[in-house]
């Protein structure tokens, strides 16, 4: 039986690599995107060749859109070099950066920073990529909790995340017909470098998230990867539309 193929963006650390660690586990081959952590990545593709998949990785930067057609090219270069196919059959939509700023503080350079990066990236970037996406197929695109509730200085953050799930529904709609689900994973507060790794190294913001949330601590990757190879699943392909958030509950 044909292996399945994941492409998933931003995994040479945190919730990416996690996902992608997951993903190879369940017998899935990953090409992994980073921006400039290349020797992490390297070291990632080596992780999942000892799981007994098969991985490549390529340089992207989500935020430059005008980069996309030619990234499309090196993901079609690479999957007949290194898979003898023409498609591949997920994608998620993982990368992204964190910025803490009250509202009344947000730059407009900060703003439109997030938006390229977690909003206008998603988009263009699935748009670019879709006539590689088999029939069939999969898209996973990350939220995040702050989606729903609200944290002070996160507001342009949690409104790009905002428009990912609006996108999804309409990514659902749209793909439909070519039997493609899409679906929202949107992790609460994890432990990783993410935001310069706030959640991880503030003790009392750590004490705070696991004040809140049901089940009494912060989320670690190990806690969300798992979650989003799970969609990838045959016994998931019925799920299509939904946001899915994986917080322990956070906030109920």
């Amino acid at each position: 039986m044909t292996r399945k193929i994941l492409l998933i963006t931003g995994a040479s650390r945190g919730l990416g690599k996690n996902a992608a660690l997951a993903a190879a586990r369940n017998g899935i081959d990953v090409i992994l995107t980073y921006r400039s952590q290349r020797a992490e990545a390297d070291a990632v593709v080596a992780d999942i060749a000892a799981l007994g998949a098969k991985a490549a990785a390529l340089q992207l930067d989500v935020g430059d859109s005008a980069a996309f057609p030619a990234f499309a090219d090196a993901v079609r270069a690479v999957l007949a070099r290194e898979w003898r196919r023409d498609a591949f059959d997920f994608l998620v939509n993982n990368a992204g950066v964190g910025i803490h700023a009250s509202f009344a503080e947000t730059s407009e350079a900060q703003f439109d920073e997030l938006m390229r990066i977690h909003l206008k990236g998603p988009f263009f970037l699935t748009q670019a990529l879709l006539p590689l996406l088999a029939d069939g197929g999969r898209i996973i695109n990350l939220s995040s909790g702050l989606a729903r509730f609200s944290l002070p200085g996160y507001a342009a953050y949690a409104t790009m995340k905002g428009g990912v799930e609006v996108l999804t529904r309409y990514l659902a709609k749209e793909l439909g017909g070519r039997g493609i689900a899409v679906n929202t994973v949107a992790p609460g507060a994890i432990a990783t470098d993410f935001g310069g790794g706030v959640v991880r190294d503030n003790a009392d913001i750590n004490q705070f998230v696991a004040a809140n949330t049901a089940l009494g601590r912060v989320g670690m990757p190990d806690d969300i990867g798992g979650v989003i190879a799970s969609l990838l699943s045959d016994d998931n392909r019925w799920i299509n539309a939904q946001r899915i958030e994986a917080s322990g509950g956070m906030f109920l």
